[in-house]
């Protein structure tokens, strides 16, 4: 299999990296100081959110073949993903 550089690949990478911090440094930056005791649980979340989207890069690179196409469609899946995160809070 052919390793491409992907727009969810950094988000990928970005959920682990935000895991381990939380789950090393306890952060409160990152929990907030209500969930100070939480920052395990939190990193357990992160490592899921960045197994749901190394997923959902494998199923677009299964739908489209070109790489100019796959960061299209990522892209918007990002972009499409904050909007609505940001509508919602």
């Amino acid at each position: 299999m052919k390793f491409k550089v992907t727009p969810l690949n950094f988000a990928t990478v970005f959920f682990i990296v935000l895991a381990f911090i939380t789950w090393l440094y306890h952060p409160v930056g990152v929990t907030g100081r209500e969930l100070a005791g939480w920052s395990g649980a939190i990193a357990i979340l992160f490592f899921f959110f960045a197994f749901v989207v190394a997923f959902l890069d494998m199923i677009f690179r299964n739908f489209f073949l070109k790489l100019k196409v796959i960061w299209a469609i990522e892209l918007s899946f990002i972009v499409l993903t904050v909007g609505i995160y940001l509508m919602v809070r």
